[in-house]
């Protein structure tokens, strides 16, 4: 048989071809017998498309590039989202299959065609897939950077759930904001791999020379089922931000606080950004470091949080508990930390001010002895004294009893 003899009976054959691997199709692949009939119609336009191009690639071999293009043009997007690559190929592989029954007999030179033809049909089905995973994952990426740059904004709207849900985001736990230096080799996969191995959700925003990790708890949400694994140990976020501290460059690393869901971050973001600008003035500051424990910079630099902050936790607990033990905190900070001449201003026993001391660690969770928690103390009470109507008038000495 010639190659225009061939060529007519491929084309008188290429419509009952199409209907017998739609056939073969329903009965070998369970997942195609599955698919309602407006995606089992586009699968066997596919099809028909391929047996098409086939024909006119053996008449012509040199339009290979384009013909195998155009089986894929024939599919609707909704079906590449909806149709794997492993059940591409399958697909290419039961057409084959059935092509190559129907011309059995018509000599090994068209049998070649076929295989050969199914090659480049297979590579180009992987490209289309490549390119729509390049695509994915470049809109991923500005998704992602968007959901980053709403979060340190605070400009969160109605729309951001649904955003951070197409981001795979599994977590319905606390969440924190680290903020750091852009290292000049950012590896992102291996800041997603430490991720996994941590059990926390993470989205990564880089804003030129500064790195911004939102580390959540990925917790299942309420109702769902409880995996029958056992469950993975829980990590603070303190040793979360140490394990991602050498994705980071070089310079500070700052953890802002946790708060209750990802909708809530903005409030740790923008701790860890004030932070992370003035965390150059404490030349002890450990890497990574809370952005609490910078609070008196932050107030410094005017802050309004540091300095609400510092009142709420420091100043208006002491004032509400004992005035005495505001008076004595202000004594023993202008006395150099000294207990003697603290207990010389106030006549009383130095043993008195040590039990004032402890009362003071037990009322706010610092020491007023160690330097740092000294500094954090005076700032929050030089902005107590400046907010309060009533202040505490230290200046002045007690009477010495008659």
């Amino acid at each position: 048989m010639t190659k225009e003899e061939t060529l007519a009976w491929l084309r008188r054959i290429s419509g009952d071809l199409a209907t017998a691997t739609l056939q073969r199709l329903e009965d070998s692949l369970p997942w195609y017998a599955e698919m309602p009939p407006a995606r089992r119609s586009a699968v066997g336009l596919v099809a028909q498309a391929g047996i098409t191009s086939f024909i006119q690639w053996y008449d012509d071999p040199t339009s290979t590039p384009w013909i195998a293009a155009d089986i894929f043009a024939a599919a609707p997007r909704e079906l590449l989202r909806s149709v794997s690559l492993q059940q591409t190929l399958q697909l290419i592989r039961v057409t084959v299959e059935v092509t190559e029954e129907r011309v059995a007999g018509n000599g090994q030179h068209l049998r070649d065609a076929i295989l050969l033809y199914s090659r480049d049909v297979a590579f180009a089905a992987a490209d289309v897939y490549a390119r729509a995973a390049e695509a994915r994952g470049l809109w991923d990426a500005r998704l992602e950077a968007l959901v980053v740059d709403s979060i340190l904004t605070g400009e969160a709207d109605e729309e951001l759930p649904s955003r951070i849900a197409a981001l795979g985001w599994h977590g319905h736990g606390e969440v924190c904001v680290i903020v750091g230096t852009t290292p000049p080799q950012f590896d992102v996969d291996q800041v997603r791999r430490t991720a996994r191995k941590l059990a926390v959700d993470v989205l990564i925003g880089v804003q030129g020379s500064r790195l911004v990790l939102v580390v959540g708890r990925a917790k299942p949400a309420a109702g769902e089922e409880a995996a029958e694994t056992a469950e993975p140990e829980e990590f603070s976020f303190a040793e979360i931000a140490r394990t991602f501290e050498p994705s980071f460059g070089p310079g500070h690393v700052v953890v802002g606080p946790a708060v209750a869901a990802l909708v809530d971050a903005g409030q740790s973001a923008r701790a860890a950004l004030a932070g992370f600008a003035v965390a150059r003035a404490w030349r002890g500051a450990p890497r990574p470091v809370d952005a609490d424990e910078l609070l008196p910079e932050r107030a410094i630099a005017g802050d309004p949080l540091a300095k609400q902050t510092l009142i709420e936790r420091v100043f208006r607990p002491l004032h509400d508990h004992s005035t005495d033990l505001v008076t004595t905190l202000w004594s023993y900070l202008d006395n150099g930390r000294s207990l003697e001449a603290t207990a010389r201003e106030l006549f009383v026993h130095p043993n008195t001010v040590r039990y004032r001391l402890k009362r003071i660690s037990e009322v706010i969770g610092w020491d007023a002895t160690g330097p740092r928690e000294a500094f954090i103390l005076q700032t929050a009470l030089v902005l107590g004294t400046i907010g309060t109507a009533d202040p505490v008038r230290r200046g002045l000495r007690p009477r010495r009893p008659r």
